[in-house]
């Protein structure tokens, strides 16, 4: 046991070192006078790993020590704390559906009202204004109540999100009504008891009041003091489903732990992952849980919290927030009153900056998925061994930009540096500096090593020539792959693979990773018929391999007969995407310039060769959009929810490309935000992004034109059928004998 400890208390102290730049963020804002103190409680993998007051409590009429026992109005942390937990214990027990309509609880909530449901009063799409008026003064709950049932809607439900109070004072109401106890009540007996949460509470007790952190000063000089900040539930005498909830950084601390274990008996796993899953209309850019806010990777909502991973969290007006991370085990819980002893400063620059250096310090961009090994590419590993296999040979190198090490370091230097006598460059499509994008890429010489560098796409030659081989006793292929049939670097490696074979010359494919994973293999089908530069072999779009385990497959079931020698790499796993192998990212080619791009290209590539129709080239988001000047965005959107396919939302845009199909002209259509990578199929999208222009375009597109791209032509009204050939089952058998990694 004092083992363990020692371990706990080295950890801790290691963070404390990490969490050095956090404790100095926070006191900047207390000098800024933005706060005049706060409390910080980190929580990791199931421990506290950090825990600090910090400044004042109160700065009139007296200043107070802050003190990690200060009881703070945690203001709209009250809708997570206590009325998502209370509609979440109901939804268990079958009292409540998130798809009822409100009517069914509150049968007074009719007039303007009656499609309103509980998920969009929790996700802020009821429609409803953002408070009820407070002018004239009033005061009740059931004022307040009366007040939220009969508000005017600002919009029909579903269109817009407004952050809406009186969503949560009803739901609040529901949660009264559907259990027979009251909001506090509930929450208490439900959450706050178990969990030893014993300064959690709405109407604090007098007694308490010299632990309450004061709020904002009011007109008439009184500073409040245990009694709710916000005015509404104020007037609603301190309990509202909104705001009044008043809590410690500790109690609050154990409410995050209960939820980053999953409920720990308060709540099953599965109501968990419900109310923390996206739960906004499909079409919208929004991203919420039912009650939380959500990150995700590319939401763009709080990407600088914890980068590439979905977390969860809420603020509250007065200065209070949460933060929660499932993939490092991790919670942030930031205490402050910055409306004392007056209101109007903002800490989300605060919020921000503490929650990106526990996500540091918690090593978070590297937790992404468990106990990952760095990976080493086939260039890595041939630096480690001195390039053994080529010492003495004469080298011809096939590469790109993406020729590089761990380091950042060029495949090329590392060659010359070691000896090795590099006597050609080849370049693919988009040439040695990876940045051309036009048909015919002429040869060149590379400035730093005055190499010369033999372009594989200069008028119709896609091939190395016989007479530049018979110099070489050795060709080494490094170009990284996007994953997806129709990219042509690697067709560029087989036709090499071809004339090497010819000349009787050994060829090298030093691998790298998939970026999108090697599990994942998608339709549609090559057909044979259909190959040509952009379709080496009749593989499926979207084939789950890396380059070195497609040239075992080129080379033995299309027998060239090559002298082949795969470099493997070591650590990485077929499961990985790129982000996660601790490699850096280059973009791949002018218009590849991201992971998430690279996910979408195999899916809405397919239609790109349409001259009508653009997939986003000449845009800052390449295949992240689509669009035309026949495309209806929001109309296509909402066709496209309606698919309800898994792991992607869209939501209509406009723009403008600047070269490519469609230049200079303002274009509607949709942008495609991916919410879950793992169960997010590609090429699913493209075949409903092409039924979905058939439908309601029909005519608009010429399918024929994109034959190659597809694949084939049994291209059908059915997205979901023309994916299920027997043929992508055979494929996905044939395969297994040519991976090298598991």
């Amino acid at each position: 046991m004092k083992f363990i400890c020692l371990l706990l208390w080295g950890a801790s102290s290691l963070f404390a070192q990490s969490l050095a730049d956090a404790d100095a963020a926070i006191q900047q804002a207390i000098r800024d006078k933005k706060i005049p103190g706060a409390v910080l409680v980190v929580g990791h993998q199931g421990h506290v790993i950090y825990r600090k007051a910090y400044g004042m409590r109160a700065l009139v009429p007296a200043e107070e020590p802050m003190s990690m026992d200060t009881i703070f109005d945690i203001a709209s942390l009250t809708k997570v704390v206590a009325t998502t937990p209370s509609i979440m214990k109901l939804f268990e027990q079958g009292k409540v559906r998130m798809a009822d309509k409100v009517t069914d609880y509150l049968p007074e909530f009719q007039d303007g009202h009656s499609d309103i449901t509980i998920q969009q009063l929790m996700t802020h799409f009821s429609g409803l204004k953002p408070d009820v008026d407070l002018v004239p003064a009033w005061s009740g709950y059931q004022t307040g109540i009366d007040k939220a049932l009969h508000d005017k809607p600002a919009n029909p439900p579903g269109v817009k999100f407004v952050y809406s109070d009186i969503n949560f004072i009803l739901l609040g109401e529901i949660v009264r009504r559907v259990s027979g106890q009251t909001l506090p009540e509930f929450a208490h007996d439900l959450a706050y008891g178990p969990l030893g949460m014993n300064d959690t509470m709405f109407q604090p007790p007098a007694s308490l009041k010299a632990r309450i952190a004061p709020t904002e000063r009011q007109k008439d000089g009184e500073i409040l003091r245990g009694v709710v900040h916000d005015p509404t539930a104020r007037y609603m005498g301190g309990v509202a489903g909104h705001a009044g909830l008043f809590s410690t950084g500790d109690d609050l601390a154990k409410y995050c732990q209960m939820m980053l274990d999953m409920g720990a008996g308060i709540f099953s796993p599965a109501a968990v992952m419900k109310f923390t899953s996206p739960a906004t209309p499909l079409h919208q850019p929004i991203l919420r849980g039912l009650g939380w806010d959500i990150d995700s990777p590319y939401s763009g909502n709080r990407g600088e919290l914890f980068p590439a991973g979905k977390s969860y969290g809420h603020t509250g007006f007065t200065g209070t927030s949460i933060w929660i991370d499932p993939g490092s085990q991790t919670y942030v819980v930031l205490l402050t009153n910055a409306v004392h002893p007056t209101a109007g400063k903002s800490i989300t620059s605060l919020r921000g900056r503490v929650a990106t250096i526990v996500a540091a310090a918690v090593g978070r961009e590297k937790l992404t998925s468990p106990a990952i090994t760095p990976t080493l590419t086939g260039l890595d590993v041939l630096v480690s061994r001195k390039f053994d296999v080529l010492q003495g040979k004469r080298v011809g190198l096939i590469t790109n930009p993406t020729g590089i090490d761990r380091e950042r370091r060029r495949n090329i230097d590392l060659m010359l540096a070691a000896g090795v006598k590099l006597n050609a460059v080849f370049a693919p499509e988009h040439g040695f500096m990876g940045a051309a994008d036009e048909e015919n890429v002429k040869s060149t010489v590379d400035a730093k090593t005055g190499l010369h560098v033999y372009s594989l796409y200069e008028g119709k030659n896609r091939r190395p020539s016989q007479e530049a081989l018979q110099s070489l006793d050795a060709v080494v292929f490094d170009i990284a792959d996007v994953g997806a049939r129709f990219y042509t670097y690697v067709t560029t490696m087989a036709y090499a693979m071809e004339e090497c074979a010819k000349a009787k010359v050994p060829f090298y494919v030093l691998d790298r990773p998939n970026p999108v994973t090697g599990i994942h293999v998608e339709g549609p089908m090559l057909d044979p018929a259909l190959t040509s530069f952009i379709g080496y072999f009749p593989g499926p779009l979207r084939h789950g391999m890396t380059v070195g385990e497609l040239a075992r497959m080129f080379n033995e079931e299309k027998h060239i007969g090559a002298d082949l020698h795969v470099i493997a790499m070591e650590g990485w796993r077929r499961t990985e995407w790129f982000d996660e192998t601790g490699l850096p990212w280059v973009d791949l080619s002018p218009n590849m310039r991201n992971l998430n791009e690279a996910l979408l290209y195999p899916g809405i590539g397919m239609l790109e060769y349409s001259t009508n129709w653009s997939v986003g080239r000449g845009t800052d988001s390449p295949f992240e959009v689509v669009g035309a000047e026949f495309v209806n965005g929001p109309k296509l959107a909402v066709y496209l929810s309606a698919r309800a396919i898994p792991g992607v939302r869209f939501y209509p845009v406009r723009f403008q490309p600047t070269t490519s199909h469609l230049a200079g002209r303002m274009i509607e259509g949709v942008r495609f935000v991916v919410t879950d990578r793992d169960v997010f199929d590609s090429t699913r999208l493209g075949a409903e992004v092409a039924a979905a222009v058939t439908k309601l375009y029909p005519g608009k597109i010429d399918f024929a034109v994109n034959k190659t791209l597809i694949g084939n032509t049994e291209f059908g009204r059915d997205p979901v059928g023309f994916l299920k050939a027997e043929s992508l089952d055979r494929f996905k058998e044939m395969r297994e004998k040519y991976l090298l990694y598991r």
